[in-house]
């Protein structure tokens, strides 16, 4: 060993001391996520209703509880960025269980674009970034060699506040208005003649609560051409 990795190994063992690695999902000792909560991660997703019709297909990778819960807790609220690497993977899983069940399109078909639902900029700067656009990048590097897009189009304006503790109806209107497309063209008129398109436009989220956020940004993609095959989030609440 030389003595570069061993001072490795003992800086490793000295924090683990200090700060014991834990599984963000369960607690279990000595693992950043372990394999059980992998295993409950990797399922297929299923469809939700969110209070607030998105108007397109939604489905999460299964309720906000267990190690989905935990998971997105520890990666949003206490600095676990390294979270986002099992979570952004199961969401590449579950697209792939979507293209086998026929609810989108297979590559071969149309290439696959990922625009994540947009959080507050003063949230994203506290957690060192948009913990939800950590996680599709890596869904996109998990699903390679296919070339999957993650364009940051959705952008919350000022004004928008916490939503935690918000009805449906406030989180309706505290995001009404307040998200925007950027660096997007405005469509022509139309001529009459049917839109093709040969990508397949996913939205994605980490939970959908009231499904507030969801319809909002679909609107708002809607109106800007850009058609939407579903919505995918982590969980369901």
């Amino acid at each position: 060993m030389s003595v570069g990795a061993g001072r490795l190994t003992n800086m490793r063992t000295l924090l683990d001391l200090v700060l014991p690695l834990e599984c963000a999902g369960c607690g279990v000792p000595g693992e950043n996520w372990c394999s059980w909560c992998s295993r409950a991660l990797y399922v297929p997703p299923v469809t939700v209703r969110p209070r607030v019709d998105p108007g397109v297909p939604c489905w999460a990778l299964g309720t906000y509880s267990g190690p989905r819960r935990n998971g997105v807790i520890a990666m949003k609220e206490r600095g676990r960025r390294s979270v986002a690497r099992p979570l952004g993977r199961a969401l590449a899983e579950a697209i792939g269980h979507l293209r086998d069940a026929g609810e989108i399109d297979p590559p071969e078909l149309a290439s696959l674009v990922l625009v994540c639902a947009p959080t507050r900029a003063r949230a994203a700067r506290a957690r060192g970034g948009d913990p939800v656009l950590r996680c599709a990048r890596i869904a996109a590097e998990e699903l390679a060699p296919e070339t999957v897009l993650v364009p940051e189009l959705l952008r919350m304006s000022g004004g928008a506040r916490d939503s935690v503790g918000l009805s449906a109806g406030q989180r309706q209107h505290n995001v009404a208005g307040r998200i925007e497309a950027v660096g997007v063209c405005r469509p022509r008129a139309d001529t009459g003649r049917p839109r093709t398109s040969t990508h397949t436009v996913l939205l994605l989220d980490d939970v959908v609560t009231t499904g507030a956020t969801l319809a909002e940004s679909a609107r708002v993609l809607v109106e800007f051409g850009i058609p939407l095959a579903g919505a995918l989030v982590v969980a369901s609440a």
